[in-house]
């Protein structure tokens, strides 16, 4: 029964998370659009950091946490799809963490980037979601 409830919490912890690293990027296409120093440059920056640090830091955190201990539970360890799903999470990591610098560099208005590499970088997390969902439905190996 343990093992169903952290699931619960894991799934849940995954959807926060990845609702959140679909929508920052999406604020960015829209932030690129503001003037610099702007009203609404300046809101777009409020949202931005709320969205960070209230939704989608607390949700990775937990996904990993749950995660873990799905994996230690479930004893997940030394199956392979697991070692493939691994690696497109830390992936998904590294990306949420190079979010939150582009972040800082449009807190500090120093954004160098378009609207078209935005639209680009939002599909990254959902490529990576497809990937992460079909390794732990479907365990290939």
């Amino acid at each position: 029964m343990l093992y169903l409830w952290i699931k619960a919490f894991h799934i849940i912890s995954v959807i926060a998370w990845m609702a959140g690293m679909l929508y920052l990027p999406r604020l960015f296409v829209y932030h690129c659009e503001a003037e610099v120093g702007s009203k609404q440059s300046e809101t777009f920056k409020v949202m931005e950091r709320r969205l960070l640090k209230a939704i989608i830091n607390p949700a990775m955190i937990a996904t990993w946490i749950f995660g873990l201990w799905l994996v230690w539970l479930g004893g997940w360890e030394k199956s392979g799809w697991f070692h493939a799903k691994l690696l497109l999470v830390l992936v998904l990591s590294g990306l949420h963490g190079w979010l939150v610098r582009l972040w800082r560099a449009f807190a500090q208005d120093k954004n160098q980037h378009s609207q078209k590499f935005y639209r680009i970088i939002n599909e990254v997390p959902a490529v990576l979601m497809v990937g992460i969902v079909l390794l732990v439905v479907l365990k290939p190996f």
